[in-house]
């Protein structure tokens, strides 16, 4: 494709050299160039881009784009073999640039993205899941896997790099997706790493504390989050959920037609809890009965988003709820797992207090006094250290055993972040914790204080199958530990 075709949603500010030169990749890694490419320098929260254009020139790059021609370099002489596209944004070019070079992909299917603090994965995998349940291609981009209609794709991020993202797009489109769910995490939409994309519709979910390591306060965190809605085209839908007190601010300044949904409120979406049990719910959606194999009441949550965007999407109500009746939940979140001395584990993800205190209350609301909750928690390294002695302190308050532990220490010492998070228990809480560092051994442990009809909840790493330590991921996976465990 032409560079002149490729700016054309871009204002630069400078060009030097030709613009009617064809160009065959595009890419903001200086490794990844080729004789042809145009690369992007973006200036990243780790290392700046532009510090890497010599290096794109020397792999054959034929156009840089950037905010600063390169330093110690007269404008008119900086590489006469080089065209350079000058810019006051290039994190925003480069969502734009990548969305034309893959054939702009959100014009050939309908993309709807995900955002909120909990329920992101599994709001968009039951969409995907239903979708295609419904006959349709469809595409999935989530922090566990992406697909390209039945095509796995590993993941790195939950929201990927904007090249990466597009390439991702334009192969659903190419492969006949006529659906794309995705995920949008506050860090994508502050990095503008969506930039160029036309979206269907977006869901928020819940806002509460997290990622604040990058965003520094809450309202940052709320911003970033409100400009996915703020930035949605007026033939979109935004569908909110008004039961959190954050739902209609995120609509505030939308274009969008705004919908919601609540378990509590009058909204357009209306769902209620009828039954729980572990094997799942009774819920009622707009006045009909569902059985679904989901439990607690942020998964009643989830699966009301998933109503209510598949019934915006064009689907009748009632093959939406046949649809949701045969949907499983998604690996690592409220997984289930059966001990032959008749206790049950659940493994999930949950990794802030608010997520933590939306799945011990699901265990209590189906244990309703009839045995004990153990829980295994800890808290990950070089993140938001704000949120440990909280999180420590609703596991505590809402389990009967608490066993603080290991997860993702990454280059912080494991017993330092366990120190963190029992700076948030008072002395009765102590008595009933321990601090274990081995996170198989507090696993085990928790394991063996629980009795016939107890709970045993392994929380904050759900899916992942590893621990980062000191840079290194060694293979460590919940589900597999405990299933050791038991059958020994």
């Amino acid at each position: 494709m032409k560079l002149n075709e490729l700016l054309k949603t871009v204002q630069p500010t400078e060009i030097i050299g030709s613009t009617d030169i064809e160009i065959t990749g595009v890419n903001i890694d200086s490794r990844l160039i080729e004789k042809g490419h145009l690369f992007m320098a973006m200036r990243g929260t780790q290392t700046d881009g532009h510090a890497y254009i010599p290096a794109a020139i020397e792999k054959g790059a034929c156009a840089i784009v950037c905010e600063k021609l390169p330093e110690n370099s007269q404008a008119a002489d900086v590489s006469p073999k080089v065209t350079y596209v000058v810019v006051k944004d290039s994190e925003e070019a480069v969502g734009r640039i990548a969305t034309l070079f893959y054939g702009d992909p959100t014009s050939k299917l309908e993309l709807v993205g995900v955002t909120g603090t909990n329920g992101k994965t599994t709001t968009a995998t039951l969409l995907y899941r239903l979708f295609r349940y419904f006959g349709y291609k469809a595409g999935l981009i989530s922090t566990v896997c992406n697909y390209i209609d039945d095509q796995a794709v590993p993941t790195e991020h939950t929201t990927p790099d904007p090249i990466t993202l597009n390439r991702l797009l334009g192969q659903m489109a190419d492969a006949g997706c006529q659906y794309a769910f995705m995920e949008v995490s506050s860090h994508a939409i502050a990095q503008k790493r969506i930039s160029g994309l036309r979206f269907a519709g977006g869901i928020f979910t819940n806002l509460t504390r997290d990622h604040l390591d990058y965003h520094k306060t809450v309202e940052n965190y709320l911003r970033a989050k409100k400009k996915f809605f703020d930035d949605m085209p007026s033939n979109a839908f935004s569908l909110v959920n008004v039961d959190d007190k954050n739902g209609m601010v995120m609509v505030q300044n939308t274009r969008s037609q705004v919908r919601t949904y609540s378990l509590r409120s009058l909204c357009d979406f209306k769902g209620r809890v009828l039954e729980s049990h572990f094997e799942g719910m009774l819920l009622d959606f707009n006045g009909q009965e569902v059985a679904v194999h989901f439990i607690g009441r942020f998964n009643a949550y989830n699966l009301l988003a998933v109503f209510g965007a598949a019934v915006l999407l064009g689907q009748k109500p009632e093959q939406v709820l046949i649809g949701l009746s045969t949907l499983h939940p998604v690996a690592g979140r409220f997984e289930a797992i059966r001990s032959p001395q008749g206790y049950t584990a659940i493994v999930d993800y949950a990794h802030t207090p608010d997520a933590l205190v939306n799945v011990l209350n699901a265990i209590h609301g189906v244990l309703e006094g009839r045995g004990k909750v153990i829980t295994v928690v800890g808290a990950g390294g070089n993140r938001d250290k704000g949120k440990r002695p909280m999180m420590a302190k609703e596991a505590a308050r809402l389990s009967d055993r608490l066993i603080i532990t290991s997860d993702n220490p990454r280059f912080e010492e494991p017993q330092a972040i366990i120190d963190d998070m029992l700076g948030g228990l008072n002395a009765e809480d102590r008595q009933k914790t321990l601090s274990i560092v081995d996170r198989r051994e507090a696993i085990r442990t928790a394991c063996m204080l629980a009795q016939r009809g107890d709970v045993v909840l392994v929380a904050g790493k759900g899916h992942e199958d590893y621990q980062e330590i000191k840079g290194v991921k060694h293979h460590f996976d919940d589900r597999e530990e405990l299933k050791k465990i038991m059958n020994n």
